[in-house]
């Protein structure tokens, strides 16, 4: 193998590692748990998990998706967060190459998992995540892109704006339609991404959002009350708008010039 086809393994081994402590991360954070203890056990019979059935991937492949003991089924997620989290740690090393930027951005894909995943399942966006992720996002823009400006402003478009949407929101409505939840984790992606695409991550999730709402209405499993979790929306939005996102406000301005 050639030295770059090693480092592309790598990329992807460590990728599939961290994916693993992301899993126990969006097992335990909306649960109230601690990530560190106990060890990893099965949750329907409580058997502490071997070492070999913790092996990234190869581990549930092995298993079948069940545990050993019990028999209990072992849930899809973990191998999908797993193989996703590989598959970005390798497309990141491609994209961006060597670098604190390369650093920035799978750190913030990996808050940007967590969070989609745990606000599907709970409708839930844990402070542990988002607050601390506004910090360090900013501190990388001190160093890297977008810059200490841009992320600032980034911070105070993204929260500032869902916020005042929240807050005209319930007082026409009277009810909440906006977590503050949805707020830190934009002012988080502003941190990391900046005003600008923070402006396209908001776009490209809004029409997501509208778009799977209006096929839930359409397909009579809700209406125009039913609860969305726009995390979801907004974490697969920022992650289009970290890829594509410079292309994307290119071709937006060009249709006014």
């Amino acid at each position: 193998m050639t030295a770059e086809a090693w480092l592309v393994a790598w990329m992807a081994v460590a990728g599939a590692a961290v994916g693993s402590f992301l899993n126990v991360c969006i097992y335990r954070l909306p649960r109230g748990m601690s990530i560190a203890s106990p060890p990893s056990h099965c949750g329907a019979c409580g058997r502490r998990i071997a070492w070999f059935e913790n092996v990234p991937l190869a581990g549930y492949i092995a298993l079948r998706g069940r545990c050993r003991t019990c028999g209990a089924p072992i849930a899809l997620r973990y191998l999908i967060v797993e193989a996703l989290t590989a598959l970005l740690f390798v497309a990141a090393w491609w994209y961006y190459g060597p670098g604190v930027l390369l650093v920035s951005r799978l750190i913030f894909a990996c808050a940007l998992i967590v969070l989609f995943a745990i606000d599907l399942e709970h409708q839930l966006l844990p402070n542990v995540i988002t607050l601390p992720g506004i910090l360090v996002g900013f501190g990388f823009s001190l160093v890297t892109e977008p810059g200490w400006i841009a992320s600032l402003l980034g911070m105070l478009f993204g929260g500032g704006l869902l916020f005042a949407i929240a807050e005209v929101y319930y007082r026409l409505r009277h009810e909440e339609g906006l977590g503050m939840g949805d707020v830190k984790m934009l002012a988080m992606i502003g941190a990391f991404l900046g005003w600008k695409l923070t402006f396209v991550t908001l776009m490209m999730a809004s029409f997501a959002g509208s778009l799977i709402g209006g096929l839930v209405i359409l397909s009579g499993r809700g209406g125009m009350k039913t609860a969305l979790p726009f995390g979801t929306f907004l974490a697969l939005g920022a992650a289009l708008a970290a890829a594509v996102g410079p292309a994307v406000l290119e071709w937006y301005v060009g249709l006014w010039s």
